[in-house]
């Protein structure tokens, strides 16, 4: 229930703070004075988009604020799913920066635009002049029936599996044609994939051939090379191991006399330990050092298939090669596994599908039991509202094809007068009755629903006098067990309200702005004279708006 709006900076509005009850709340005001900027303001702090021109000072921000009484709508779980701060009285907050940038809060929590929106659907209802024409509109004749069936949870499983369905009906399309595709390329692909694992790369292999094959090259220098180092290490007169076998004898006669000269022994030693490790190894590998002409031709025949390949694939490395073959594997894989993979997601949209039918039969059967009820309430309202013959004729088909909302299609027909044929709404229903019908509509639905609030915006209109006040009488009704805001032109409707504001322009230093004021007793007398008489207030309209009020 929204206890308190406050605006600041919003269009024509400077600064703004108003208090709401319970009850019936009736607001009016003249053309143009800002009645439809209230709406806006609200429909910004609940969600809609907004942008620089909502400002009225382009210099500083926006700000738009609502307290809303939660306590009694069981909305602690959305909160905690959304990690929000429960409050009972939870306040929203739209912020619009001069920048342009917008900015939304939940009892100061930022929040993105969908949660304002998410909200909005658990606590206010703002009934706009062109949502009357949405009555003729299919998907809104659905929701109306579903909320008088309670197929709500149904309606949202049914949708959660037509998603489902939707996705597994596009992928098997998509593994079709990709199918198709690849039984083109299958012969040319299967090719390519066995050269490659015909081939046996390995990671790094390339390098390590070309190692090799460049020793191969070099085979005389490194023998060379080797025969050399030999003879400096091992040479009996001038070899690096006699000249430390020496340096060993001498440090070792006087490593008695000095600790230093013990440590200088120890690193000799150490020293003469790895040079004859080294001595093993180099003569190691002069005796392996040969020229193989054969191994020379094999090393040369497996690198040319290594850069035939990469040239084929336009790459440089074995490792994108391997990369192409695990490509090419799933490719021949996809065409020899095409069916059965097809055949498990075929399986899999059957079982879907099944699940949706008894979803949509449940969802269809719901409706049809509930239409009777409904007809007969329509009926009794708009008979109260001076349409007595008016009669509806709303009938569901079941159908095989899977709609956005079940597999039924609706038939909404109506007639305003005895013997009259049945119409669709939209071709049949002047605007006054369009008015009409939509109240009765919003009154099976706040009866029907947990809604806190539900703001109308001037529906009365096209109706008048002993009409007007029927409508009225039904707002209060409605207004029993839920918070009713009604914006009108009416003073039957007007009177009707537990409370009353006022809209109006008024001119500071130059600038209009607009005000929203709660009337007291005798300024509601004055307001609703004028509804009745204009400007020029007469006894005989004070003594009709008294004779209203009470």
């Amino acid at each position: 229930m929204l206890r308190h709006l406050s605006i600041k900076n919003y269009a024509l509005i400077q600064e703004l703070s108003i208090d709401f009850s319970d009850g019936l709340s009736i607001i009016t005001g003249e053309t143009g004075a800002g009645k439809s900027i209230l709406l806006g303001a609200l429909g910004l702090v609940l969600g809609n988009r907004a942008d620089l021109s909502s400002l009225m000072n382009s210099e500083e921000k926006c700000v738009i604020e609502a307290q809303i009484d939660v306590k009694n709508y069981n909305l602690e779980p959305y909160f905690t799913s959304e990690d929000l701060d429960y409050e009972p009285l939870t306040i929203l907050r739209r912020e619009i920066l001069p920048s342009g940038k917008s900015r939304a809060f939940v009892n100061d929590t930022p929040v993105n635009l969908q949660v304002l929106t998410e909200l909005k659907k658990s606590l206010i209802d703002i009934h706009s002049q062109h949502q009357t024409l949405e009555i003729a509109n299919e998907e809104f004749q659905f929701q109306l029936i579903d909320s008088l069936a309670g197929n709500q949870e149904k309606v949202a499983s049914y949708k959660r599996g037509l998603i489902q369905w939707n996705k597994l009906n596009r992928e098997i399309e998509h593994l079709k044609n990709q199918q198709k595709e690849a039984y083109q390329q299958h012969d040319y692909n299967l090719h390519l994939f066995e050269e490659l694992e015909q081939a046996d790369l390995k990671e790094g292999e390339q390098q390590q051939l070309e190692e090799q094959l460049d020793k191969l090259n070099n085979i005389e220098d490194i023998k060379t090379g080797i025969s050399e180092a030999l003879h400096i290490t091992v040479d009996e007169t001038i070899g690096l191991q006699t000249q430390l076998n020496g340096l060993q004898n001498t440090l070792q006669k006087i490593s008695k006399y000095s600790k230093e000269y013990d440590s200088l022994l120890e690193r000799i030693t150490s020293v003469k330990i790895e040079l004859d490790d080294i001595a093993n190894e180099l003569e190691n590998e002069n005796e392996q050092v040969d020229f193989n002409p054969n191994e020379t031709e094999v090393l040369n025949d497996r690198l040319q298939l290594i850069y035939t390949l990469q040239k084929k694939h336009l790459v440089d490395s074995i490792e994108e090669l391997l990369e192409i073959q695990k490509g090419l594997s799933e490719k021949v894989s996809q065409v020899e596994n095409a069916d059965h993979i097809i055949a498990e997601k075929e399986s899999e949209l059957k079982e879907v599908e099944t699940k949706l039918n008894i979803v949509a039969q449940k969802i269809s059967e719901a409706r049809k039991k509930c239409l009777p009820t409904l007809t007969e309430q329509l009926e009794s309202i708009i008979s109260d509202l001076g349409m007595q013959q008016a009669r509806f004729n709303i009938s569901i088909l079941s159908t095989q094809k899977f709609q956005s909302n079940g597999k039924d299609e609706l038939s909404f027909l109506f007639s305003a007068n005895k013997g009259g044929s049945f119409g669709e709404l939209k071709k049949v229903a002047s605007g006054g009755e369009l008015s009409r019908i939509m109240l009765a509509i919003k009154k099976v639905l706040s009866e029907n629903s947990k809604l806190p609030t539900i703001i109308f915006d001037e529906i009365d209109t096209g109706v008048s006098g002993e009409i007007s006040n029927k409508m009225a009488i039904i707002m209060q009704e409605m207004s029993r067990h839920m918070q009713v805001i009604t914006i009108t032109h009416l003073p039957q409707i007007a009177a009707k309200g537990d409370q009353h504001y006022k809209v109006y322009k008024e001119e500071q230093s130059n600038v209009t702005t607009t005000r929203l004021k709660r009337l007291k007793t005798e300024e509601r007398v004055v307001e609703i004279a004028e509804m009745l008489g204009g400007k020029d207030i007469s006894q005989s309209a004070v003594s009709h708006a008294k004779e209203l009020l009470n």
